[in-house]
């Protein structure tokens, strides 16, 4: 079975399924805070980047909250955010258009099939927590990155951590209460997590559709960038937690929880 449309009907599933309000008050907030909806450092970074006049895209944005942030913030000419779930992409074309934000468009579909229209599209393409672990083949992932993003274009990843998804959480299998930075599972896990209790951050816990997610350790994600054109040019990592996924009770004991990753399309490797 196809895992990325059975991700694609949970993540529909899950929306419909969304708490009472949730992302309904984003254009409240969008309107009243800078940058709002970016982590800490991430908002610094991106509040210090000139985008006037560029175009950005954010791959697998959700609800939009962030790319819409950056987008009204920023003064880029354009915004364009992809994402599978076409219920959860109605809520960010909602959202724009109560925030008075006109210059953005949200594509639904797989990720891995964006049109060949977006080819050298974008002068900043970035990605946030939760996103990268949606796809099994990160190599077909920076492929694609690689062949949107301009020349020079830039690349941003604010993630979880690899490290921190071999910590147990309450309620999974290995979680000691009196032990809870022990480390349960494999930082070079193969086998996909599976999950079918809902969406906790968006939704009600209820019996759900499959959602299937992978681990990609960081040597992964670093070999993939290059094989495709795209240089670091920084990478920052943190001992607390993004995106709320429950291991703040970690945050500041000297564990990698969340990076930066900052890169550049090289031209000359993108020519050869």
């Amino acid at each position: 079975m196809d895992y990325i449309q059975t991700n694609k009907a949970a993540w529909e599933e899950a929306f419909d399924c969304r708490k009472p309000n949730w992302g309904e008050d984003n254009h409240i907030r969008l309107r009243s805070e800078p940058y709002a909806f970016f982590d800490t450092d991430m908002k610094d970074l991106v509040a210090g980047m000139d985008v006037k006049g560029k175009h950005i895209a954010q791959f697998c944005c959700n609800n939009g909250r962030e790319l819409l942030s950056f987008l009204l913030n920023g003064g880029a000419a354009s915004g364009t955010g992809f994402d599978i779930a076409e219920n959860i992409l109605n809520q960010a074309r909602q959202t724009a258009l109560k925030a008075g934000i006109t210059n953005c468009e949200f594509v639904s579909g797989n990720i891995l099939e964006i049109p060949e229209s977006y080819n050298n599209a974008f002068d900043v393409i970035f990605f946030t927590i939760g996103a990268l672990c949606w796809i099994q083949d990160i190599n077909l992932l920076f492929e694609k990155v690689g062949k949107c993003l301009k020349k020079s274009g830039t690349l941003i990843i604010n993630d979880g951590h690899p490290v921190a998804s071999m910590l147990a959480l309450p309620g999974e299998d290995g979680y000691d209460p009196n032990h809870k930075n022990q480390l349960v599972f494999s930082y070079f896990r193969k086998e996909p997590w599976i999950g079918n209790s809902g969406m906790g951050y968006m939704s009600v816990e209820y019996e759900s559709k499959t959602f299937t997610d992978f681990s990609h350790p960081l040597s992964e994600i670093i070999n993939a960038l290059s094989a495709h054109g795209i240089q670091i040019v920084t990478f920052n990592e943190y001992d607390y937690e993004i995106g709320n996924v429950g291991t703040d009770v970690f945050n500041g004991k000297g564990i990698p929880l969340s990076y930066i990753l900052v890169a550049q399309k090289n031209n000359i490797l993108q020519t050869m």
